[in-house]
This record gives C-alpha cells, sequence and structure tokens, in this order.
C-alpha cells in the first residue's frame, strides 16, 4: 500500500478482541482515483466475509488507510 505509486486503499474488517478471532482485509493498488481504490478495497473486504461464510460481531469492512 505504502510503496504503490497510484491511488491505493486498504479495508478491514472492524475488530474486538473479545469476540472476534479474525481480520479480514481488501486492497486495490494503483487504482484510477481514490474513491476506486476505496471501492474496490471495500469490495474485496466484503467478499472475503462472503467466500468464507464469516460474520463478524462488530459489523461489516471500513476503510483503514487510503492515499
Amino acid at each position: 500500500y505504502v510503496a504503490a505509486s497510484g491511488h491505493s486503499a486498504y479495508a478491514t474488517t472492524f475488530y474486538s478482541r473479545v469476540v472476534d478471532l479474525y481480520i479480514i482485509c481488501g486492497t486495490k493498488l494503483n487504482a484510477p482515483s481514490q474513491k476506486a481504490a476505496e471501492e474496490m478495497a471495500l469490495r474485496n473486504c466484503q467478499a472475503g466475509l462472503t467466500h468464507w461464510k464469516l460474520k463478524t460481531a462488530s459489523g461489516g469492512c471500513a476503510i483503514s488507510a487510503s492515499k
């Protein structure tokens, strides 16, 4: 993420140390815009939750870092 030259974003599930035992994340590197990078990172994170059939106690995904 940091080393990517273009617009990039990192999304992750909310994490509660007491309840959740895992973190799902999604990224998008070198997107045409910051908004596109954030949208793709969120979609990738949500796809991970769907693929692995996971539910987090604290909710879905959110952008953790974006540039």
